[in-house]
Order: C-alpha cells, then sequence, then structure tokens
C-alpha cells in the first residue's frame, strides 16, 4: 500500500489475481514495452488523488443535504439520484482513506501492521465495488423511472409511489453490498471479472433500449398531449431524460477505461502492449474520481430546483463560516 503498486494490485482497490501477479511482473514486461511500443506511463501524484477526492466528497454531499432540505425535491427521481450521489461519495471516500495512509506512510508517519492494512484494503474493495454496481443499478432505475413518467404520464403517481421507490432503493444496496463481498470473497476468481463487464455491457445495452424508445417515441406521444400542464409535464419528463443521457454518457467516458482494462486482463494478460495498456491504471482511476466530481454538477446544472438551492447551501455555509 506504500506505493503505487498498490493501485495495481487492486484492480480499483478489488484484488483480482490477474494484476496481482502484473504487480510483481510490470517492472521488466513494461521496460520492453517501452522499448517496442514507446510505452509511457503518466505518474500522478498522490495529493492529486487527495484533492480531487476531497472536492468530489464535498460536492456530493452538499447534493444530498440539498435534496434533503427542499421538499420540492422529494420525489422518486430525486431519491434515487441522491443514492447515486452516495455511490458517487463512495468513491470519494475510500480514496481519500486510501489516499491519506499512503502519504502517511510514505512519510514513514504511519506503522501499521499488515494484516491491519489487509482489512482495510478490503473494506476499500468492498466500497469500491459497491460504488461500480450501485451506481450502474441507480443509472438504470432513474431511466426505467423516466420511462415511466413519459409514457405512463398519468398513471405514474400511482406506479411510482415512495413507498415503492424506497423498496427499489433498499433491494439496489443490498445487492450491491452483497454482490461486492462475494467478490472479494472469491477475487482470485476470473469469473468476478466476467461478471462485473458482463453487469457493465447489460446495464448499457439496457440504458440504450429505453434511451432510444423515449426520444423515438417521445415527439408521437407529445402529439396527443394538447392541454397545456400535461406539454410542460412532457417536456419536464423530456429534460430529465436529456439529463440521464449525460450522466450515462459522463459514467461511459469516464469507467470504459476501467473496464477495458478488466477486458484486457483475461483478453491479453502477459501481451507487451497490453501491459503497456496496464502502466496507466493511475490515469483510469483520476477519471473515475472526475465522474463523482462531475456529476454534482451535471444535476446542478440540469435542475433549477436543485441549483437554487445549492446556492442557499453555500451561501448559509460562508455566512456562518469563519
Amino acid at each position: 500500500m506504500a506505493n503505487s503498486s498498490f493501485h495495481y494490485s487492486s484492480v480499483l482497490h478489488m484484488e483480482f489475481s490477474p494484476l496481482s501477479d502484473l504487480a510483481e511482473d510490470n517492472e521488466t514486461n513494461s521496460t520492453a514495452g517501452e522499448r517496442n511500443f514507446g510505452c509511457v506511463q503518466i505518474r500522478i501524484p498522490q495529493e492529486l488523488f487527495l484533492t480531487l477526492g476531497l472536492i468530489s466528497l464535498i460536492e456530493n454531499i452538499m447534493v444530498i443535504l440539498a435534496i434533503m432540505k427542499n421538499r420540492n425535491l422529494h420525489s422518486p427521481m430525486y431519491y434515487f439520484i441522491c443514492c447515486l450521489a452516495v455511490s458517487d461519495m463512495l468513491v470519494s471516500v475510500s480514496n481519500v482513506m486510501e489516499t491519506v495512509f499512503m502519504l502517511l506512510n510514505d512519510h514513514g508517519l504511519l506503522d501499521v501492521h499488515p494484516g491491519m492494512l489487509r482489512h482495510l484494503d478490503n473494506v476499500i474493495d468492498v466500497m469500491i465495488c459497491s460504488s461500480v454496481v450501485s451506481s450502474l443499478s441507480f443509472l438504470c432505475t432513474i431511466a426505467a423511472d423516466r420511462y415511466v413518467t413519459i409514457f405512463y404520464a398519468l398513471r405514474y403517481h400511482s406506479l411510482m409511489t415512495t413507498q415503492r421507490a424506497v423498496i427499489i432503493i433498499v433491494v439496489v444496496w443490498l445487492a450491491s453490498i452483497t454482490s461486492s463481498i462475494l467478490f472479494i470473497v472469491y477475487h482470485t476468481d476470473n469469473a468476478v471479472i466476467v461478471c462485473l463487464v458482463t453487469f457493465f455491457c447489460t446495464t448499457l445495452v439496457f440504458n440504450a433500449v429505453l434511451y432510444l424508445h423515449m426520444f423515438v417515441l417521445a415527439h408521437v406521444h407529445s402529439r396527443r398531449i394538447t392541454a397545456f400542464h400535461k406539454s410542460r409535464r412532457q417536456s419536464t419528463s423530456m429534460k430529465g431524460a436529456i439529463t440521464l443521457t449525460i450522466l450515462l454518457g459522463v459514467f461511459i467516458v469516464c469507467w470504459g477505461p476501467f473496464f477495458l482494462h478488466l477486458i484486457l486482463i483475461l483478453a491479453c494478460p502477459t501481451s507487451t502492449f497490453c501491459n503497456c495498456f496496464f502502466r496507466n491504471f493511475n490515469l483510469f482511476l483520476i477519471l473515475i474520481i472526475c465522474n463523482s466530481l462531475i456529476d454534482p454538477l451535471i444535476y446542478a446544472y440540469r435542475s433549477q430546483e436543485l441549483r437554487k438551492t445549492l446556492q442557499e447551501l453555500v451561501l448559509c455555509a460562508w455566512c456562518f463560516g469563519p
């Protein structure tokens, strides 16, 4: 945990055995890769991880507080967005925890028994894996919520009640945490990587199908709505769908290299070219942290109500600050 190889051995803090081997072999394999392919490793200072993690943590806490404070945001969609913010916050918390321990260890300010570091590593593993699974699950949940809002507008409040939303949230979190623990327990099996990649691809297809149906048929559906208040509701629902499309796009861009990393572990774990790709795993971690940092900005930009509440929270913090 005292150096960057800790990131390699955990595959985003998840200790998959292929990368544990790569952590030891990368120094020799990557040297050949640099000679043959001009492989370049982008070194990222730990202070950058800590800074981005803290900013992301503060942003997501603000989003959660804003949704809790404003009663106009007490709806299933914003409950799901709040859970997505919690998922992003798990990335931030785990990143800050790990980076602080690494910095203290590097500067000789921390002398911890290896067994304790192993337990800490397992906790971080579960947090990160839970974040991956829950983020994908809540993106699907929000997409389904927008779909129901657009195509079953008159029945939405009877179909998506607060009670059902709470049940969905509890089920998602229980499934995410349980699957994450199982993934960590069986981390030496390549089936864990296959499950994660399959889940990632399945959720992308699910969202793509829903969004395609929404955007293709929403125009036809809107023609049948003549009343002004219903047209306004349709416009609001489509705005929510567009927001979630942006969120999904950012998620793919930020998490895509990590899942490509997992695929390459299965496809070419000993290839010199793939080892060259593996050497920049810390860059993929930065992208993941950036995802948790960008998401709150998307919420604020796309939702006037949430943006207004966030501004009030910032002003209150400023006024009562030192």
